[in-house]
């Protein structure tokens, strides 16, 4: 009888096993780095706010002043967003009603995000301040406030560094409630327009409702972005005694000492509520590869287009681009800051004086390369954990944990992770503070949601026939990614990059917290600027600020695919 030959699993071998650990390994130390680059400067912070028996809470909150603070704070937020609602749910509407070859029109409302928010708001003080502003002069000309030395409107009061926060906000409610309307099914309008509906009752009950979670999403990050300002009370606030947590935060690490305890401690409110609206986020979106273009007919007004909504956009723009900028140009052009304009008196000599300093050009050098280095991590970053984000459904926590670390930079303010970076690499295991490897390390932190959002929608969009055809053909992940993937994703990575580079280049917040005197980007050059009371030179800063980002865009327009990038801004 023949013995029975049995055989056992033969053991993975070695290299095998080597294959499948080292991509596994790679992905924990992904995520690890992550995890460092995020959490590390937040963790720190907290540990010295709690230090010594809290005395970082105990000094923070131990005043009456602080809670005067928090009211501003709040005050501040909901006030802009309100603004930020109204009028950017009004212009995507009308939007809707411009005749069909109106893309440059459409896109006038996002213009706010290209011209830098530090060099809006200065514009907006040279318009309005109340003795030498532009605007103040002018209507001290009219008959019922001709007795007036000063004002009428004062730009560094409460209210109007709402208004101003509010119009800059109006841009990013635009763009989130643009994209809603885009995936309304026209046939529910159409429907509504059968039944004798008219317009105004169609807005009311048929749009409005559809559009809630482009609302209610747009309206928590203008409230994050609200309740983070910085810019605006900094530069403007500090004229009348407005406070806020962010400049409270910034007055205390800026004194001497530096009290790195009572900043973490005040920010914590804004930390708490960032983190309470990236968990909500998660909660209600849950799997946000649930969320693609339906097949049915996309939005499309079949209204009359209205000469209404045209001038609408129109004045928008004007008031919240055109002036500030028209400022800073007369300003830039004079010797000095007076409320008359006299076009003969015009120099170019501030701009020649800016490249004759050697500061200032280092500093423009700076923005540039930090931004773009800055641009060039972020964008493979945001690949990796596009990818893992939709195809990691096997690994769910990792999954997770991933998709909330990407999350925080954009519910938590720029000036806590200023502070928190500051704190983290003034001391080993590295210590980067005075390099533009700083700089770079929380530009790249800060862009984390954005590259990942807009490369995993891009990704979502091209769905995965392509990915199946590579790999079937006998691609490997490397190669289908590479040859197939990024070449698709054109378009998205260059409207990630245009999007990252102008966010960069204005950014101001953290790098005011993070830089050092021999390390300067444009936005803290023109802070000092302001604060000597060189108006002049500081207009010639704005605006090469705002050139350097709309040459930014076209670059990345012309690399990314035309038009279509600016689309995605």
């Amino acid at each position: 009888m023949a013995a029975a030959i049995t055989s056992r699993p033969s053991r993975p071998s070695l290299a095998n096993r080597t294959e499948r650990l080292v991509p596994r390994l790679a992905l924990l130390g992904f995520v690890a780095g992550l995890g460092y680059l995020v959490v590390l400067p937040l963790y720190r912070l907290q540990m010295l706010a709690f230090a010594d028996g809290a005395q970082g809470y105990r000094t923070a909150y131990g005043s009456p002043k602080v809670w005067e603070t928090l009211r501003t704070t709040v005050g501040l937020a909901v006030g802009s967003l309100t603004i930020a609602l109204v009028l950017g749910t009004l212009l995507a509407w009308a939007a809707t009603r411009l005749p069909p070859k109106s893309a440059l029109l459409r896109t006038l409302p996002i213009m706010p995000i290209i011209v830098p928010s530090v060099a809006s708001v200065i514009g907006w003080s040279f318009l309005l301040s109340p003795r030498p502003g532009y605007l103040n002069t002018l209507m001290r000309m009219l008959p019922w406030w001709s007795d007036l030395d000063t004002g009428p409107v004062d730009v560094y009061s409460m209210p109007w560094i709402i208004i101003i926060t509010g119009f800059g906000l109006t841009a990013f409610v635009y763009l989130f409630v643009s994209a809603g309307m885009q995936n309304i099914n026209s046939e529910l309008v159409e429907a509504a327009q059968v039944s004798g509906s008219s317009q105004l009752t169609i807005f009311v009950k048929v749009i409005l409702p559809l559009l809630r979670p482009s609302l209610v999403y747009g309206g928590g990050v203008a409230l994050l972005l609200g309740l983070g300002q910085f810019t605006g009370p900094l530069l403007l606030g500090r004229q009348s005694g407005v406070s806020v947590l962010t400049t409270e935060m910034y007055n205390a690490v800026g004194q001497t000492p530096a009290d790195y305890a009572a900043a973490a401690a005040l920010g914590s409110p804004l930390l708490i509520f960032g983190f309470s609206f990236v968990i909500i986020q998660k909660v209600i979106l849950g799997d946000q590869t649930r969320f693609v273009t339906h097949a049915g007919k996309g939005f499309k007004s079949t209204a009359r287009p209205s000469i209404i909504a045209k001038l609408g956009i129109l004045l928008y723009s004007f008031l919240a681009t055109v002036l500030p900028v028209t400022a800073l140009l007369l300003v830039s052009l004079s010797s000095f800051w007076s409320g008359k304009i006299d076009p003969s008196k015009f120099t170019l000599a501030n701009f020649q004086r800016i490249f004759k300093e050697g500061r200032v050009v280092d500093a423009i050098f700076t923005s540039l390369t930090v931004s773009l280095a800055a641009v060039l991590i972020a964008l493979p970053i945001g690949f990796v954990v596009a990818r893992l984000l939709l195809k990691g459904k096997d690994r769910p926590i990792l999954r997770s944990l991933v998709d909330f670390l990407v999350a925080m930079p954009l519910g938590i303010p720029a000036v806590i992770f200023g502070v928190g970076f500051l704190l983290t690499y003034t001391q080993q295991p590295f210590v980067l503070y005075g390099t533009k490897w700083v700089i770079v390390l929380v530009y790249v932190t800060l862009m984390l949601p954005f590259t990942t959002r807009m490369q995993l929608a891009g990704m979502v969009a091209l769905g995965d026939n392509y990915v199946e055809a590579a790999r079937v053909s006998g691609a490997g992940s490397f190669r289908t990614a590479t040859q197939i993937l990024l070449p698709l994703m054109r378009p998205t990575l260059g409207g990630a990059g245009a999007l990252m580079f102008v966010l960069l280049t204005h950014e101001f917040a953290a790098s005011l917290l993070v830089r050092a005197p021999t390390t300067q980007v444009m936005g803290t050059v023109l802070f000092d600027f302001y604060t000597n009371g060189s108006y002049p030179l500081v207009a010639a800063i704005a605006l090469i600020m705002t050139v350097v980002t709309a040459f930014g865009v076209v670059i990345a327009m012309v690399l990314g695919g035309g038009s279509d990038v600016f689309n995605k801004l």
